[in-house]
């Protein structure tokens, strides 16, 4: 009877300690006195390492003992600083930091001379360190939800950059180094401050995808028009009364878009003067033949 009962406390025991919290990956592997190289994931393309939703507040030292991941996901952690040793790790290709609570970056970031992508979206950013434009090989890189007003100059320097997301900040107006990133096909603006869209838009020549939705601009630049490459343009939610004449040279918009995923022109919830709103309902080559009109006739 004694033993029997011993068994049963010990299964209970054993069901207890199964449904204890279950240790990170990370924590797990070192305390069983394995290499943390044994949580290197190896891929077709990139050596990896994720450690996302860990309830991170600050990195793990081993990390930067790690110099051949490339692929690093920190991301949806409480991590408050990323120490200066993040420049070991100068083979990363793609760096995901999104979703955690950093007020600035490492000046040692800049000699990340490999990386592609970053992602610092959902953080308390004021700034960005200028030596992140040292990455010369960055072609995407998302800020969206941060609390950044402006960008450091050195950013010119980000000529292979394709996609910037800075959506969901304090931006008055577009930073004027933007307009030389001449590989951009995709900005995000939206959710900030703009008043206006300066002139220089126009040289951003491979702009596929621009949107400004829910900011305080009051009309488009006529040199908008000239971004023959444009396929989606968002401007709802602005303070839009009148349309530039020359809009219909923007071909490569299809329709009148509402759906937001959709390409083509979104420009709802403006207070566009008559007869503009019954033109718009009309559908895109309504108003692309009134826009014509009207130049014509001026």
């Amino acid at each position: 009877m004694g033993t029997e009962h011993s068994k049963n406390e010990g299964r209970r025991s054993m069901v207890f300690l199964r449904k204890g919290p279950k240790l990170p990956a990370w924590e797990d592997a070192l305390l069983a006195g394995r290499e943390p190289k044994s949580l290197l994931k190896r891929g077709l393309r990139y050596v990896s390492l994720s450690l996302i939703m860990k309830g991170m507040t600050s990195t793990p030292d081993f990390l930067w003992g790690l110099p051949e991941v490339q692929k690093l996901n920190l991301s949806r952690n409480h991590l408050v600083m990323i120490p200066p040793s993040l420049g070991k790790l100068d083979r990363l290709v793609v760096l995901n930091l999104g979703g955690n609570c950093l007020k600035c970056l490492p000046k040692e970031i800049g000699l990340l001379r490999n990386l592609k992508v970053l992602f610092v979206n959902m953080n308390c950013l004021k700034e960005v360190p200028a030596e992140l434009s040292l990455c010369r090989k960055l072609e995407v890189l998302s800020l969206s939800h941060n609390c950044i007003s402006q960008l450091p100059l050195s950013f010119t320097d980000l000529t292979s950059l394709r996609k910037l997301n800075l959506s969901n900040n304090r931006f008055v107006q577009i930073p004027l180094c933007i307009f030389a990133l001449r590989s951009l096909d995709f900005l995000h603006l939206g959710s900030n401050k703009l008043e206006n869209i300066a002139e220089s838009i126009q040289y951003l020549v491979n702009l596929q995808i621009f949107i400004v939705e829910n900011n305080n601009i009051r009309s488009l630049p006529r040199s908008l028009c000239y971004l023959s490459t444009l396929e989606l343009l968002n401007v709802d939610y602005n303070a839009i009364q009148t349309l530039p004449d020359d809009l219909y040279l923007l071909r490569r918009l299809c329709r009148i878009a509402w759906n937001p995923m959709d390409k083509g022109l979104h420009i709802a919830h403006n207070p566009l003067s008559r007869p503009l709103p019954e033109v718009v309902e009309g559908g895109l080559d309504v108003l692309f033949n009134y826009l014509r009109e009207k130049k014509e006739h001026n």
